[in-house]
């Protein structure tokens, strides 16, 4: 297996990715390559479920392997959530800065800063075949919006044993730590077995 579809449409995770499998000679395809614009509905209950839902939906369209992931951030201010409608919390908010000041003030209000990231990949190499793998990283809110990098979340995310949000780390850095590296590092170390 030479080839890999990821099954993505969001740049920034495309770039953080083939980052993360340039060193490994496979070749790493992405939806933009095949002119593929439509997505499946993600009505899963769990990452593991919409990421399913997903690597088979491109595997059954292109007979390519293919892997995606779900990911999301779990505040413990907000009951653990928004977890799998992270993306859909995001846009509610006119803005991502009117988001983040919002989770900021409920995480003050209520005294509790906890929270993680946590990515679901699932691989379909045959129909109706999956394997998944799971990266998850702990930290907490901050207490105010920092850094340019990354995207999503990353400004108001601070791993554990770090006093820097994930938006201020280089890629390089935010590669040696994140959910979705843990996961994809999963993901590499069965393919290259």
């Amino acid at each position: 297996m030479r080839q890999l579809l990821f099954f993505s449409n969001n740049k920034n995770k495309i770039i953080e990715i083939k980052k993360i499998f340039k060193e490994f000679n496979l070749e790493l395809l992405s939806l933009n390559d095949l002119n593929i614009s439509n997505e499946p509905e993600e009505t899963g209950r769990t990452f593991e479920e919409n990421a399913k839902i997903k690597s088979d939906y491109g595997f059954n369209k292109t007979g390519i392997p293919c892997f995606a992931d779900d990911s999301g951030i779990c505040i413990e201010s907000l009951n653990w959530k928004p977890g799998v409608l992270s993306k859909r919390f995001l846009n509610d908010f006119k803005s991502n800065e009117a988001c983040f000041n919002s989770i900021i003030k409920s995480t003050k209000k209520n005294r509790k800063q906890n929270a993680y990231f946590k990515t679901s990949i699932s691989i379909t190499v045959k129909d109706n075949q999956n394997l998944i793998f799971n990266g998850k990283i702990d930290g907490k809110i901050s207490g105010q919006v920092k850094g340019r990098f990354g995207f999503g979340y990353d400004p108001i995310f601070i791993p554990k044993n770090y006093n820097k949000t994930l938006a201020e780390l280089s890629t390089k850095e935010k590669n040696e730590i994140s959910h979705r590296s843990i996961a994809v590092t999963k993901l590499i170390n069965f393919l290259t077995i």
